[in-house]
């Protein structure tokens, strides 16, 4: 690849096997308060997209495992990629993004984390376990008022010592949650605790590169396995997760043209701005700029089902309940209903409607959720 992953013993690095890494978490911290004021605005929430080395630090316990779901209804056989299993705060697939976030964040000189999410925000939790991890302080911009008791991803995340501020808003109203963010975001400058700040869902071109390198990853698990994936099927919301898949293919395409490469198909969760082919296809273009990429992404590359979403954000589904328990009595896969178990829910619409080849191979990301499950129930 035009871009080679090394280990170090400092974590990971992006860029040609000969390049120093740019980032040990001593220096990071070294660079001062100046430095780090002066680079806040240009590293916080939107990510950097001219091409340069991506840095890393290891949170997540890769490679996750990749199981033989046997076969589904219509006779395409069924993988299940365990993002649930990544390890940080309980897993999930956000500490993928967080690898490259916070390396960002430490290279910068950041004292503290901000992020944003729904009430029962899984990247929330996961960005509190990230904190925890590297000795970041971490805040948390929550919709929905404070509980008489913490229950779920805000327990676990105030386990975790972050501090959780609970704005009254909906879990739809995402331009209204980005303003919060950005308020606290402002406030903490101030006083000088050197946030790095961080979108819903830590869906930036640094956070979407988690994913490019994910798909590389699944697909080597597959050429292990002695098989080509026909689709990859996973839930989508924010966009990260996509536009990071759709770069992972868009690259490997472009160095092995005759190859038969999967489709990514990614199942709507969320109604907003992020669930749209120029979104997705834009943050594709930043994160492919960073992997210092040249090919383009193309339109149909991006397939978005909004048909299993529901009425809307973290609301179940009839349909994401029965596929929780078809999933579970499967493989004792534990899917939650705001999220995973909607994904699964239109893998089986979509095997249902014939979309996948009989015999093929279908992988199915199980991005995680476990909390809200009991939250739910």
């Amino acid at each position: 690849m035009a871009n080679d992953i090394h280990r170090t013993a400092k974590g990971f690095a992006v860029g040609p096997r000969d390049a120093p890494l740019a980032f040990t978490p001593h220096r990071a911290h070294a660079h001062g308060h100046a430095v780090a004021r002066r680079r806040h605005r240009a590293l916080a929430a939107r990510g950097r997209v001219a091409r340069r080395k991506m840095n890393r630090v290891v949170l997540a316990t890769l490679p996750t495992p990749l199981e033989n779901g046997g076969k589904l209804p219509g006779g395409s056989n069924l993988w299940v990629k365990r993002d649930d299993l990544t390890g940080l705060g309980v897993g999930g697939n956000k500490a993928r993004k967080l690898e490259f976030l916070c390396a960002d964040a430490l290279g910068a000189g950041a004292k503290s984390l901000v992020t944003v999410g729904a009430a029962q925000s899984n990247h929330c939790r996961m960005t509190a376990a990230a904190g925890a991890r590297l000795g970041l302080p971490t805040h948390l911009v929550l919709s929905g008022d404070e509980p008489r008791q913490l229950t779920g991803n805000q327990l676990l995340s105030a386990m975790f010592g972050a501090t959780l501020h609970h704005t009254g808003l909906k879990d739809t109203d995402w331009s209204g949650l980005e303003k919060f963010r950005q308020q606290l975001t402002d406030q903490l400058s101030r006083g000088g605790s050197e946030p790095y700040s961080i979108p819903i869902g830590g869906s930036t071109a640094i956070g979407a590169v988690g994913y490019a390198l994910a798909f590389d990853e699944i697909n080597e698990q597959c050429a292990t396995k002695g098989f080509s994936p026909e689709s990859i099927v996973f839930t989508t919301s924010s966009g990260g997760t996509h536009a990071g898949l759709i770069a992972g293919l868009v690259r490997a395409r472009a160095e092995n043209p005759n190859k038969d490469w999967p489709r990514i198909i990614g199942i709507a969760v969320a109604k907003g701005a992020a669930m749209s082919v120029e979104r997705i296809s834009e943050l594709t273009s930043q994160t492919l700029r960073l992997l210092d990429c040249t090919a383009t992404v193309e339109t149909t590359d991006v397939i978005i089902e909004t048909e299993y979403m529901g009425a809307q954000y973290a609301v179940p589904t009839k349909e994401a309940s029965e596929a929780a328990t078809w999933a579970a009595r499967r493989g004792a896969w534990a899917l939650d209903p705001v999220y995973s178990a909607k994904g699964f829910s239109g893998l089986l619409g979509l095997d249902a409607k014939n979309c996948f080849s009989a015999d093929s191979n279908t992988v199915f990301i199980h991005t995680g959720g476990l909390p809200s499950l009991f939250v739910a129930h």
